[in-house]
């Protein structure tokens, strides 16, 4: 850029062209920026150790006058406690935004670049948890939705997105890998965030009810945004043309699956390929979302005292079993964390159709399989199942950003990766309700108990069926739907990378040293501890 006199305006702090690397970068100091930004995001998980506490913040209300309180006058009342299908909706509510606001950002982020990106999604998702501790102080139900709820889901989609076109270009030879590290953080969220949450509501305590949960997502908000603060300025972007020292990317082959051109935005949602991979996250993500929404209570009916290895005892320990529950739900945090990097690495060697092949052909084995062990009364095996069946539900969403990559190119892949989260979006709105209606069904209809997951289970394996099918169908794209030269000029110009070249020899090859543990360190050992936290509560399983 240049000023009306002709002379260059240095970039400002947020702008794309000042973060490109310098000489002596290394590009494993990315990773650990993007994992600060999504293990914040990542709480949108453990947001369910809310739900009680804000359902219990007041005292000495009239049941009576409470019951008969409408939709909008629920949102406004002072007087009233919340209930829990009240201040669920918040979960809802972001995961939409997310997807709605991940796919309307999108373009805009790939010219603004990571860093910006990352610090408006600090301010969002920080700011929206302080708003809603606001919302729970004064008792209004409208400005938790507001605040958490849209406020915090514009900083959930920004945060997801903005690490995702940096790092597969700081690792072409290792895409999968690559943004599985980030997005491992998403999963790997709550079980850093539900502890902190817990801890820091029996700390605010004294203080009573409502300022213990109001206190708390204020403290979280400030937090987060310090913590995802810093990964946004921690983020580098590569200079144009740079690849790792040592690696040639490999010669185009017929009928390929990796590209080696690129695709605009706009023109990608005119492919098949676009809405074929929409079908597969959006089909992946709902079956998924179908057995963690189920997995705690489909244990409890299903093996009830077996679980504590008293199923012979006529009085239960109704403790015993929640809690053995419980450490399903702490294996199902860890599983989905440690899946999305465990399977888009492994995408990097046998490829993304040929993994989410795995997912849908090994997932309605496994979906099929959990109702015959529980009749059969293996619960070890049945937790087995789930948590292998989470670690796919993670995988797919670690693995589509190098899927994206390999049908549509690096230049405008994180725009691309917005639109395609809008699957997400309706997944996280549609499964749960889809779920929760069949289940009520089958209770209505007399079903016992423990039969009453089977018929929902293998309506998840037909949708898996169906997922299969068009992963099957996804192609190459065709090239007309290649940008020119003279598109991808324009496009590079509009992020700045005709102006600003960078070092291309030098950059991201420099020395890691004692100073590059640092941010692994902050995002790591919290990561260590949460896993540890999970591993301590799922141990009531055996």
């Amino acid at each position: 850029m240049t000023s009306v006199t002709g002379a260059p305006i240095a970039p400002s702090l947020f702008d794309r062209q000042a973060t490109v690397a310098k000489a002596g970068f290394n590009r494993w100091l990315v990773p650990p920026a993007a994992l600060a930004i999504h293990l914040c995001i990542g709480m949108a998980y453990g947001f369910s150790v809310f739900w009680l506490p804000m359902s219990r913040v007041l005292t000495n209300t009239d049941a009576a006058a409470c019951k008969s309180l409408g939709f909008f006058d629920m949102l406004v009342t002072r007087s009233c406690n919340w209930t829990v299908p009240m201040v669920t909706p918040t979960f809802e509510i972001f995961i939409a935004t997310l997807g709605v606001s991940a796919a309307l950002f999108g373009g805009w982020l790939e010219h603004a670049g990571p860093r910006k990106a990352g610090f408006i999604a600090a301010l969002c998702w920080g700011g929206g948890l302080v708003i809603g501790g606001i919302g729970v102080m004064v008792h209004q139900l409208w400005l938790l939705w507001l605040g958490a709820g849209v406020i915090g889901g514009v900083g959930q989609g920004l945060g997801y997105i903005s690490p995702v076109s940096t790092l597969i270009k700081w690792f072409p030879d290792r895409r999968g890998m690559a943004t599985g590290m980030a997005i491992m953080g998403y999963g790997g969220g709550a079980l850093i965030g539900a502890p902190v949450a817990v801890a820091l509501m029996h700390h605010f305590s004294p203080y009573g009810a409502t300022e213990s949960v109001g206190w708390t997502l204020m403290t979280m908000g400030v937090l987060y945004f310090l913590a995802m603060s810093a990964g946004a300025f921690g983020f580098r972007v590569a200079p144009t043309g740079w690849k790792p020292e040592g690696w040639t990317p490999p010669p185009p082959a017929a009928k390929s699956m990796i590209t080696h051109k690129d695709v605009h935005l706009n023109e990608a949602m005119k492919t098949p390929q676009f809405w074929l991979v929409w079908a597969v996250l959006c089909l992946n993500v709902t079956a998924g979302i179908g057995v963690i929404s189920m997995a705690s209570p489909m244990l409890q009916d299903i093996f009830g005292a077996r679980l504590i290895g008293d199923a012979a005892n006529a009085v239960v320990p109704k403790a015993g079993i929640v809690a053995a529950a419980a450490g399903l739900v702490g294996l199902i945090s860890l599983f989905n964390s440690l899946g999305r990097f465990f399977w888009a690495s492994i995408s990097d060697y046998i490829g993304r159709k040929t993994t989410y092949a795995v997912f849908f052909i090994l997932g309605m084995a496994l979906y099929y399989a959990l109702p015959i062990l529980g009749h059969h009364g293996q619960a070890g095996l049945f937790v087995a199942a789930v948590c292998v069946i989470l670690t796919m539900y993670g995988g797919g969403f670690a693995t589509v950003p190098a899927y994206l990559a390999d049908l549509f190119g690096t230049q405008m892949v994180g725009a691309i990766h917005g639109r395609i989260l809008t699957a997400w979006s309706v997944a996280g709105i549609v499964g749960p309700s889809l779920i929760a209606e069949l289940r009520q069904k089958q209770i209505e209809a007399g079903v016992a108990h423990d039969l009453i997951y089977d018929g929902t289970l293998h309506i998840l394996v037909g949708m898996l069926l169906v997922g299969l099918i068009c992963n099957l169908l996804i192609v190459p794209v065709a090239d007309k739907h290649h940008m020119t030269d003279a598109e991808l000029q324009r496009e590079r110009s509009l992020q700045h990378e005709d102006i600003i070249k960078g070092d291309v020899k030098s950059a991201g090859h420099g020395k890691f040293g004692a100073f590059g543990l640092l941010p692994w360190a902050g995002v790591g050992i919290p990561f260590l501890i949460g896993v540890y936290i999970a591993l301590g509560k799922a141990s009531a399983l055996f």
